[in-house]
């Protein structure tokens, strides 16, 4: 079993930046796939970015956030990072941490993976 924990989620203005962290419980986290979703009210749960090697080598991220988002990863510290940067009032959301065991192609669903942390709330204002 392995656990997630968020923080780093608040309020802020648009145009300004965020970073979120997700604290993952197992040692072998290096070799887990590791993603962001978000979910904003009303809406389903999407896709914001994944990171599949060990070192961070491969990352994905959906067209909405390209170029402002990046994701990483420490595996010393069982730690995935998502900075925020040029933030805008639609992404506004709860964000969730998520992780695999699986590496591959389906990356972007959320029925890809297995554990979930219970969010935190990203907030941008207008």
């Amino acid at each position: 079993q392995v656990q997630l924990v968020e923080s780093g989620g608040g309020l802020v203005q648009a145009g300004g930046s965020l970073k979120l962290s997700c604290a993952a419980s197992r040692r072998t986290f290096s070799g887990y796939t590791m993603a962001w979703f978000r979910q904003a009210p009303g809406k389903e749960r999407e896709f914001v970015s994944a990171t599949i090697d060990w070192n961070g080598g491969r990352t994905y991220y959906a067209d909405s956030v390209k170029g402002r988002f990046t994701i990483s990863r420490d595996n010393a510290k069982n730690t995935v990072y998502l900075q925020m940067n040029s933030l805008k009032p639609e992404d506004t959301a709860v964000y969730y941490c998520a992780g695999s065991p699986r590496s591959g192609s389906g990356y972007y669903s959320a029925s890809w993976y297995d554990y979930w942390g219970q969010g935190t709330q990203v907030t941008v204002s207008s």
